[in-house]
């Protein structure tokens, strides 16, 4: 932004000078803003005006910081924009009392570049509130896809609800992380809580389970309900050699299995014990 010296601008100018402390204050009575914040970008914007300057850049990135602050309060962007827009009102009062002429000009072009730094405020708001959006989804993801460590050399991730790209994509990196970090050779992907599985789901599960086999770990599908089954043989799905359980306890039997792990059911022993001795 660039301003001329002529008589208007020099007349708003002196008025933001001698006429400070009044603006602030009904300022401050309009927006509601902190008055530490409205007084930092009042002495800024005055510095901006002032004809051996004219860079507003600094106010720039004080209406930037005031927007991500009042996004991460979850203010609305009304609310935040109009803090700004108010300035117009405050200095419009201090204009109409002096009466002079110049200073009635001067004001249209101050007016519209408030209307300017107003819609600047806007846009940065919105862009803060997008980010925030993006991270709390991000967060969630992360929440909601653990990898568990089942056993020795075994883990696997419980999944529950939809199944997207974005959220295989945060399957895969959190489980190759976690064989990376644990050194696992049997990984079981469980779609117990899945509702549904369509080819596109069936196809981000394939590029799970292939990524694991990357690096080194068999990998299999625990949790096809036989409702699953049938969608899956109905829409002509193969998922190959790739090991396929009713349930995460089956698939958890079967790595361990593969992983040379002997399990003697204590149960059936002492059963049989007691059936010998009646």
């Amino acid at each position: 932004m660039t301003i001329s010296t002529d008589a208007g601008r020099r007349r708003i100018g002196d008025l933001l000078g001698s006429g400070e402390e009044q603006i602030l204050q009904r300022w401050r009575h309009i927006s509601e803003a902190p008055a530490d914040e409205l007084r930092e970008m009042y002495a800024a914007l005055r510095a901006a005006m002032s004809p051996a300057h004219g860079d507003f850049s600094d106010v720039q990135g004080l209406l930037a910081e005031f927007s991500r602050s009042r996004a991460r309060l979850e203010l609305t962007p009304s609310e935040t924009s109009r803090a700004v827009f108010a300035l117009k009102e405050a200095v419009y009062e201090t204009v109409e009392a002096d009466g002079d002429s110049d200073a009635l000009r001067g004001f249209i072009w101050f007016s519209k570049l408030i209307d300017d730094l107003g819609l600047f405020t806007f846009e940065t708001y919105s862009a803060a509130r997008e980010k925030i959006i993006r991270d709390q989804a991000e967060q969630l993801l992360e929440l909601s896809t653990p990898v568990v460590k089942l056993w020795e050399g075994i883990v696997a991730v419980p999944l529950i609800g939809t199944l997207d790209s974005a959220r295989t994509q945060v399957v895969m990196e959190k489980l190759l992380q976690k064989l990376v970090e644990t050194g696992a050779e049997h990984a079981v992907i469980d779609i117990t809580g899945v509702p549904a599985v369509d080819t596109e789901v069936a196809q981000h599960l394939l590029k799970t389970v292939a990524a694991a086999r990357l690096m080194g770990a068999e990998c299999s599908i625990s949790g096809i309900s036989p409702q699953i089954a049938h969608t899956i043989v109905t829409l002509g799905i193969e998922f190959g050699d790739i090991v396929t359980k009713a349930t995460l306890a089956d698939a958890l039997a079967h790595a361990l299995w593969r992983s040379g792990v002997q399990i003697r059911d204590e149960r059936s022993t002492r059963f049989r014990f007691k059936a010998e001795t009646t």
